[in-house]
């Protein structure tokens, strides 16, 4: 059946990562996926996200995840995992140690095959009004909305082209990275979900920027389309922690894709469980 565990945006919380650790262990689920801001980062200095990110990476994450391996040996799940906008990019290193160890596949602008089916996973945002800027890109063009700034803007944990600042788009990369594929067996790992939806409700109503009103929908227009036009299985999100709270829902079907959200605003850990048979049928647990 493979059974799969969704999670996102555990900011570094080892209580929750904890918790995530005896629930694989006690669920045996096949596959396991991190959906982006797991580092305990969450601000925009530089040098507090240097003190701070890797030791969690070799540290708490690469020991839980193997004490769960050496426990769990030929039951031991793939792991697959991508960053967030909210964990600095220079990481990206010490993931890939992980995945050297055997620990985790590290996934995002990558594909994996699994019994039949392909992970695919992508970590970028639209512009947002956060200074880390090392997972943002423009959307569908260089339009910024109301109250965001510039992926040229802010701060970068890794050197980038000035070329690929102004000119790289979230709807480019994506065609990239699938390719002509077809999706018909994918399972798309996102961080930001698709624009327009119950999954990118944010808690922005009323607010304006110089009397100009904020979109309460920050989702990607390009993932949004990508979706539409592609119809991959299953796509898999987080980013907005309070859209399950405001829209009352978590999952939403576009087309024939399921589209389901581990985004969470409470101190609970929230587990999405699914099935690749019957991704329809997903349940969400707060732990």
């Amino acid at each position: 059946m493979s059974l799969c565990l969704f999670v996102s945006d555990l900011h570094g919380s080892t209580e929750r990562f904890d918790k995530l650790f005896s629930f694989v262990r006690s669920s045996v689920p096949d596959l396991v996926f991190l959906g982006g801001d797991i580092l305990p980062f969450g601000g925009v200095l530089p040098a507090r996200a240097e003190r701070r990110a890797t030791p969690f990476i070799a540290g708490h994450l690469a020991e839980g995840f193997g004490s769960l391996r050496r426990r769990m040996r030929k039951r031991y799940p793939l792991v697959a995992v991508i960053l967030g906008n909210d964990d600095p990019r220079r990481e990206e290193p010490s993931l890939e140690a992980g995945e050297q160890a055997g620990l985790w596949r590290y996934l995002h602008g990558r594909k994996v095959d699994f019994h039949g089916f392909t992970l695919y996973g992508y970590s970028c945002i639209p512009p947002s009004p956060f200074m880390l800027k090392d997972w943002e890109r423009y959307d569908v063009s260089r339009y910024v909305d109301v109250g965001a700034s510039t992926p040229e803007s802010g701060w970068r944990s890794v050197p980038v082209t000035e070329e690929k600042l102004s000119t790289a788009t979230i709807q480019q990369e994506l065609q990239q990275l699938a390719g002509m594929d077809d999706l018909e067996r994918a399972v798309v790992l996102f961080h930001v979900p698709p624009y327009g939806s119950f999954l990118d409700r944010a808690d922005l109503d009323g607010q304006s920027v110089d009397a100009a009103p904020l979109d309460v929908h920050v989702g990607s227009i390009a993932v949004r389309r990508f979706i539409e036009q592609r119809h991959p299985l299953c796509t898999l999100h987080g980013h907005v922690h309070e859209s399950a709270r405001l829209s009352g829902h978590w999952r939403q079907r576009i087309g024939s894709t399921w589209c389901l959200s581990a985004a969470h605003d409470g101190p609970e850990l929230a587990v999405v469980r699914f099935t690749l048979a019957d991704p329809g049928a997903a349940e969400r647990l707060l732990i």
